[in-house]
C-alpha cells in the first residue's frame, strides 16, 4: 500500500490547528495577565519588556502543551501503525485520513505525539525537582550563612563534596540500574521530600506562635498534606491512589535534587551573609526577634529576587540534564516520549532520516531559551527593585 502526503503549507495549517487548545489558553491568560499587570508583582513587570513577553510566552506555550497533550496529540505516543516506519512529513495514515504531521520514527511512531507529551516527562520533572532543590538549599543555607562558625564549615563540606564530582558522572551514578534496583534511592527520596514539610513547619511557627488561631490550622494543613504526598511519592502508599510516581522518574527527581540542592545552598548562603547585616536585621535582633524568624521572614524575602532568577536558570538547566540522560538511555524507559530518548533514536539513523531528531531537538531548545529569557527579564527587573 503507497502511502500519501500532504504539502508544505497543509503541514503547518494542521500543526496551528492541533495546538488549537494550547493558543486558547495562552490568548486567556496572556490577555489577562497583560490588562492586569500593575497589580500582578513582579510576573506583571516581566510585561514591560519585550524579553520578558518572549520568555513567558515560550513557557507559557509548553506549559499549556503538557496540559493539554492528550488533545494536541493525534495519536498514542507508544501507538506504531507498521506501514508508517520513517515515514516522511506529512504522511497520511491508510484508512484514517489522520497525518504523520511530523513523520514517523524507526518503530512507526508519531513524532508529532511523541513531542508533545514528552514535554509532560520535562514539565513535571524539572520544575518539581528544581522546587525540592530550592527547599533543601535554602533550608540549610540560611543557619550556614547566619550562624557561621562550626555549623558553616560542616554544610559547607557537605555541599562541595557533593559538587566535586563531575555532573554527568553523578548522574551516571545515581541512575544505573545497580543503583535503581537498591533502596538507596527510596532512601535519599525519604530524606529530600523531607525538607518542604519542615521548611513550612518551621516558617508558620516562627509566624504564628502566639496566635494559635492561625498557627494549628495552618501547621495542621502542612503536616497532613505533607504526610499525604510524602507516602505517596516515598512509599506508594497514597490511600486515594492520587499521588505517584514512576519509580524511573522517582530515580531522576532525586538525582536532580541532589545534585542542585549544593548549587542553591551556596547561593542563599552567600546571600544570607550579605544580607544579615543590613540594618533591618540588626532592627529585628534588636526587637528581640529568634533567629529563624529572621532568616525566614526578613532575610529570605529579600534574597527572593536572585533566587527566583537562579529558579528559572536551573529548570533549564534540568531539561538540558534530562535530554543529557535520555540521549544516553538512563533513568527512563526505552519506549518514554521524553525529548532525549527520542533525540537518541533518531541520532542512530541520522544519515537516512534526519526528520525525527528535528522536532525533539528545537522543542528542547525553545524551552531552554524561554526559560532563559524569563530570567534575564527577572534579573532586570530585580535590580531595578
Amino acid at each position: 500500500m503507497q502511502i500519501e502526503y500532504i504539502g508544505a503549507f497543509q503541514i503547518v495549517l494542521g500543526v496551528l490547528y492541533q495546538f488549537w487548545p494550547v493558543w486558547l489558553a495562552m490568548a486567556i491568560v496572556l490577555f489577562a495577565s497583560f490588562n492586569f499587570r500593575k497589580h500582578l508583582g513582579l510576573y506583571g513587570q516581566l510585561y514591560d519588556s519585550g524579553v520578558g513577553i518572549s520568555g513567558v510566552f515560550i513557557c507559557f506555550f509548553w506549559l499549556f502543551t503538557a496540559i493539554f497533550a492528550s488533545r494536541v496529540a493525534p495519536f498514542d505516543p507508544l501507538a506504531q501503525i507498521p506501514i508508517m516506519k520513517d515515514a516522511l512529513p506529512g504522511a497520511i495514515v491508510p484508512d484514517s485520513g489522520k497525518t504523520y504531521l511530523f513523520g514517523g520514527d524507526k518503530l512507526s511512531r508519531d513524532v508529532f505525539s511523541r513531542m508533545v507529551f514528552g514535554s509532560q516527562i520535562v514539565l513535571i520533572i524539572a520544575p518539581a525537582a528544581t522546587a525540592f532543590a530550592l527547599m533543601v538549599g535554602i533550608t540549610l543555607g540560611l543557619p550556614a550563612g547566619y550562624y557561621g562558625g562550626k555549623i558553616d564549615a560542616f554544610l559547607s563540606f557537605l555541599a562541595n563534596l557533593v559538587l566535586a564530582f563531575p555532573v554527568i558522572l553523578l548522574f551516571y551514578l545515581l541512575v544505573t540500574p545497580g543503583i535503581m534496583d537498591t533502596p538507596i534511592p527510596y532512601a535519599m527520596a525519604g530524606v529530600f521530600f523531607l525538607f518542604p514539610i519542615i521548611f513550612f513547619t518551621v516558617l508558620f511557627y516562627t509566624r504564628f506562635k502566639t496566635r494559635p488561631e492561625k498557627l494549628y490550622p495552618y501547621v495542621g494543613l502542612t503536616l497532613l498534606l505533607g504526610g499525604w504526598v510524602y507516602a505517596g511519592l516515598v512509599f506508594n502508599a497514597d490511600p486515594l491512589g492520587i499521588i505517584s510516581i514512576d519509580p524511573n522518574q522517582l530515580n531522576i527527581f532525586v538525582a536532580v535534587v541532589f545534585a542542585s540542592s549544593p548549587g542553591v545552598f551556596r547561593i542563599v548562603r552567600g546571600l544570607t551573609m550579605d544580607i544579615k547585616t543590613r540594618d533591618y536585621v540588626s532592627a529585628a535582633q534588636t526587637r528581640g526577634e529568634r533567629p529563624w524568624y529572621i532568616m525566614l521572614w526578613e532575610i529570605l524575602p529579600n534574597a527572593r529576587g536572585p533566587l527566583i532568577v537562579d529558579a528559572c536558570l536551573r529548570i533549564g538547566y534540568t531539561t538540558i540534564l534530562l535530554g543529557t540522560l535520555g540521549y544516553f538511555g538512563l533513568g527512563l524507559a526505552p519506549e518514554s516520549p521524553d525529548w532525549g530518548t527520542a533525540i537518541k533514536d533518531a541520532s542512530r539513523l541520522l544519515r537516512s532520516f534526519i526528520h525525527p531528531a528535528l522536532p525533539p531537538t528545537f522543542a528542547l531548545m525553545s524551552f531552554v531559551l524561554g526559560l532563559n529569557l524569563l530570567a534575564d527579564a527577572l534579573r532586570e527587573q530585580s535590580m531595578k527593585d
